[in-house]
């Protein structure tokens, strides 16, 4: 099982050595000593560091930790930092060659293979003992993760150089070589230096010791009026690109080049996530470890211009003042620190700003990550879309209905949902709605723009069509998420008007939109011309970069299908289960490919293997319905459907599949009372209604009729 072996460790540790050593921070500790030292205290830090006893936290005189069938010995060996796991009869130990993080947890890597680096599944808690750190804990507490799951820590998502390594050094590049499956990391320095923020300063800067002139700063600065509740700002308009910098890392996001540099746009070098479900609830609070890009951009505070130092020390990045007092900068404490705003005594739990405005979500176990989007609570809008609530984090016994009560006692009722983010919501719950109140939705500047670039994704719920005029209107905006979300709309368009407008997408100023809009140009007749070989030469790049994964070959792989090259497909899919074994879409994908070409006994086979690889896998239980569907097997079809959608209840398209599959068999009530049971997670979707409806008449059954039409009144 644990097939890296010891001998490998003095090898890689030299394939893994950085290329340069740490002068960068020597030369501009020399100037800037005030600001090195505020750096020294930052998390950037302590990113990455070699595993020596200056760096390392964690408790390695022979702790034991068991977990599940999992055991685990941490000890030190022969001067080296040593990880003995065990798991049945396979023992192996991992010598730790770097730290990872260090507060309030810190993570260790060992030499995987082909020069690879792993995260061990067991981290130091390094939080006080009275906060119930200073302990061994696994990252995934309350799972026991088999080395057959995408998550286990030898899998590629658990991978240093692909998925960590370009946000915690200096300087890093990934050097993936895809044909003998092996990577040449290379980095500047170890943890988040100078360079990665201020990019590599040229030698003029050094030589002449330059000195940032301060002269006209105070002319600039957040003002709060004697009759203003909210600061605005005073001067010129402020220049809040350096954030692309923080976005960088501090984003969930795409990487479309190997390594990054402080001085290029952020959608130049990666390519977003939106809001989209489940890694953000419906109004937009954070769900998933999403970082803090998503949510900063929902805020009233980025719409108005406040960026990351106003309320981050520029090199510590510690907040610059502990409790109310940061937001008191510019929000008046008569009016916002008082129990007539927050309902609580001053100066206790409740009372603090964040304790409403930012509330924590925990990941791995111990970190706590405080939301950004500084959303008002509305407890009237969770109840209705079943969100989480501010309220509850400290009134944990109480629901919704008691939120709403308490707050209307001392704010009174609660305003009206403005109609378009009413519809926003509705969106992001799957609820039906008009094309037309859809793109009222899109069109409101009132409404933050990566919700709006989150609506336009959601088009193809909506209409089947999007007309030009509407697509040429967007692909003209001044907001490049706009223009990047209608770029990965681009599959939901005729082939008439991606050759219209949208092809202007080619030629955008940004990466990320070229690269999105080339996916679905590869097949349009007449993309022949040097823009579109040349934003298809960045996709193909995007994709190679990422191919160490399972996702950058199944792209690849489409687009080798989109321009009619099937082996080179199937080729793709190939190395991406050689790479990622337990990644499911990659066996579908391929054995789709199979059934085009009717090859009936690979497909075959390309199921058995999925099966035997991801038998947990919910799509792939329902795609191997389709395929027993097609060799007109019904009864087992129908089980596999059954599999699938009780594995992802709440997927309306295996819930669909599985009533009509029910029914062709002659189980129409069945059919009828698993559609019931799918709506209680789909929340009354109309397609599920439609069907349950159908199928209620078909048998005359008045009361499950009943049942649906009453449901379909509801919102």
């Amino acid at each position: 099982m644990f097939r890296y072996l010891i001998p490998l460790f003095l090898l890689l540790l030299e394939s893994l050595k950085p290329v340069s050593g740490n002068s960068e921070e020597l030369d501009c500790a020399s100037c800037h000593k005030i600001q090195h030292n505020e750096w020294l205290n930052s998390d950037h830090a302590h990113g990455m560091a070699k595993a020596t006893p200056e760096n390392v936290l964690g408790n390695f005189s022979n702790i034991t930790l068991n977990h599940y069938d999992q055991t685990a010995i941490f000890s030190i060996k022969h001067d080296q930092y040593t990880v003995t796991l065990s798991r049945g009869k396979n023992t192996a130990e991992h010598n730790v060659l770097y730290t990872f993080g260090h507060f309030p947890l810190q993570q260790y890597l060992v030499a995987g293979k082909s020069g690879r680096m792993q995260v061990l599944p067991f981290a130091w808690d390094s939080r006080s003992p009275s906060a119930g750190g200073q302990r061994w804990y696994p990252v995934y507490a309350n799972e026991n993760i088999p080395p057959d799951d995408r998550l286990h820590w030898q899998q590629p998502l658990q991978n240093w150089n692909g998925m960590c390594a370009d946000c915690h050094s200096d300087g890093l590049t990934r050097n993936y070589n895809i044909q003998t499956d092996n990577f040449e990391t290379e980095w500047d320095k170890d943890n988040v230096g100078c360079q990665s923020c201020h990019g590599q300063m040229p030698q003029e800067h050094v030589k002449k010791k330059v000195v940032q002139s301060q002269i006209g700063e105070d002319l600039k600065a957040w003002v709060r009026q004697l009759n203003q509740d909210t600061a605005t700002w005073q001067g010129p308009a402020r220049n809040n690109d350096f954030m692309q910098t923080c976005y960088a890392c501090h984003s969930l996001r795409t990487p479309l080049t190997d390594g990054f540099d402080a001085e290029t746009p952020f959608l130049d070098q990666f390519s977003p996530r939106f809001l989209d479900n489940p890694l953000y609830h419906a109004d937009g609070q954070i769900q998933e470890e999403v970082y803090v890009y998503g949510s900063f951009l929902q805020s009233k505070m980025h719409s108005a211009g406040v960026n990351c130092l106003d309320c981050h020390n520029s090199h510590s990045m510690k907040l610059k003042i502990e409790g109310n007092g940061l937001c008191l900068q510019c929000h008046s404490p008569a009016k916002f620190d008082q129990t007539s705003h927050h309902g609580h005594q001053l100066a206790t739990i409740g009372s603090q700003c964040v304790d409403c405005h930012m509330p924590n979500t925990t990941y791995m176990g111990v970190d706590e990550r405080r939301d950004h989007s500084f959303k008002v609570p509305r407890p009237n809008i969770a109840e209705q879309f079943n969100l989480p609530i501010a309220c509850a984090n400290c009134h944990e016994k109480q629901n919704a209905q008691w939120a709403i009560s308490a707050i209307q006692e001392w704010q009174g009722k609660a305003p009206d949902i403005d109609p378009n983010y009413l519809v926003f919501l509705r969106l992001q719950s799957g609820q039906t709605v008009t094309f037309s109140d859809h793109v009222k939705l899109i069109e409101d500047e009132g409404i933050d723009v990566i919700s709006r670039a989150t609506a336009i994704t959601l088009l193809p719920n909506t209409t089947s069509q999007i007309p030009e005029q509407i697509v040429s209107k967007w692909v003209a905006s001044t907001e490049p998420l706009i223009r990047l979300a209608i770029a990965r709309t681009g599959g939901h368009l005729t082939s008439f008007v991606r050759q219209l407008s949208y092809a202007k997408l080619l030629d955008d100023k940004y990466r990320a939109i070229r690269v999105a809009a080339a996916n679905f140009l590869v097949s349009t007749p007449s993309m022949k011309k040097d823009n579109f070989n040349a934003a298809f030469s960045e996709l193909l790049e995007a994709n190679r970069v990422n191919s160490w994964r399972g996702e950058g070959n199944l792209n690849t792989s489409m687009l080798f299908m989109k321009r009619g090259q099937t082996k080179e497909a199937i080729k793709a899919l190939e190395h991406s289960i050689q790479v990622d074994p337990y990644f499911a879409e990659s066996y579908v994908n391929l054995s789709d490919i199979y059934r085009t070409s009717g090859d009936l006994s690979s497909e075959k086979r390309t199921f058995e293997a999925a099966l035997d690889a991801v038998p947990e896998s919910a799509i792939v239980h329902y795609a191997y319905g389709l395929f027993l569907i097609r060799q007109e097997q019904r009864k087992a079809a129908v089980n596999s459907f059954s599999t699938a959608s009780s594995l992802e209840p709440g997927n309306i398209q295996y819930a669909y599949v599985h009533g009509l599959a029910l029914d062709s068999i002659g189980h129409t009530q069945s059919a009828i009372e698993s559609l019931k049971m799918a709506l209680l997670k789909t929340r009354n979707n109309q397609q599920l209604l439609q069907l349950g409806a159908d199928l209620a008449r078909k048998i005359n059954d008045r009361e499950s009729l009943e049942y649906f039409s009453q449901r379909k009144k509801e919102p």
